[in-house]
């Protein structure tokens, strides 16, 4: 079997899981792990090569993005270009559809493929969505997030000025309402009222309720586990009261690699575009043969 060889690019929390979830894949060959800053290579990274430049790693499949959101786009057409499959875990609900539209054209040009947002939520979440709204066509779907740490909210808090160190909490309000919980370490000279200002202004925390509080240490308080409460109310045909509940709880970084992991996979399969998971079969991100899934899932 010719495994499919992929590049890890970034190693914060979600570069880490998955290089781990890549080492657990029968299918996946880990071609090195691409670095703006090398400085002294971790441990576990010592079987593989570290560079800053993708192109120093030879043939490349798939580039697995374990970058901020923010970033997502201008390594994704870079690696197009290039010739590379692409994978991401953009998060910013209202900014996916643009993003799909760009990479979908870099893609087609490139002949190549590039999943976006492919996380739990938006990610596998939306599968489930999805496949609530077909089993109940009329109704709602409220997907409540936590309690648990946001990384993508996280990231963003960290990116502000007079920020050393940063937590994003998600609380659940029931209906589909959030609060977020934001924990920073400010630098000497930093107020928190320019924090929590610049913080509120920024689109990821614009539509929800949102406190923030300084600490002297923000590890005292971390946690990356979070999870998801879904319940779709509607109507099947013309019958009322359907309900359906989906829940899980999860480490956040390890859920979001594993989905990576499987969607790079994914991409292997598909033709030259850009797509987000629910346009993906979700046969395709198991490794093995269509046949012998189908024998043992159907």
């Amino acid at each position: 079997m010719t495994k499919i060889r992929a590049a890890v690019v970034g190693y914060g929390n979600i570069g880490k899981f998955t290089i781990q979830a890549l080492e657990a894949a029968p299918d996946m060959e880990i071609a090195g792990v691409v670095r703006r800053n090398l400085g002294e290579k971790p441990l576990e990274l010592t079987p593989y090569p570290v560079v800053t430049d993708i192109r120093e790693l030879g043939h490349v499949d798939v580039a697995i993005l374990c970058t901020p959101t923010r970033e997502v786009e201008k390594y994704a057409l870079e690696f197009l270009a290039l010739g590379i499959n692409t994978v991401d875990s953009f998060d910013i609900h209202t900014q996916i559809t643009a993003l799909r539209r760009s990479l979908n054209e870099a893609a087609v040009k490139a002949g190549k493929v590039s999943v976006i947002s492919a996380g739990w939520d938006p990610g596998s979440d939306s599968i489930i969505r999805t496949l609530l709204e077909a089993a109940a066509p009329k109704g709602i779907t409220y997907t409540n997030f936590g309690p648990g740490m946001s990384m993508g909210h996280t990231v963003c808090v960290k990116s502000k000025p007079g920020v050393k160190n940063a937590l994003s909490m998600t609380m659940p309000k029931g209906d589909g309402m959030h609060r977020r919980m934001v924990y920073v370490e400010l630098l000497p000279g930093a107020t928190l009222e320019e924090v929590a200002k610049a913080v509120k202004e920024d689109p990821y925390f614009a539509s929800d309720e949102t406190h923030v509080m300084a600490v002297e240490s923000v590890d005292a308080v971390k946690d990356m586990g979070h999870g998801v409460h879904m319940v779709r109310k509607g109507v099947s045909g013309q019958t009322q009261n359907q309900r359906f509940e989906f829940t899980m709880s999860i480490n956040n970084p390890a859920l979001t690699a594993q989905l990576l992991v499987a969607v790079a996979r994914a991409a292997m399969r598909l033709a030259p575009g850009a797509y987000t998971m629910v346009e993906i079969p979700v046969i395709d991100l198991l490794p093995g043969d269509r046949e012998s899934l189908i024998a043992h899932l159907v």
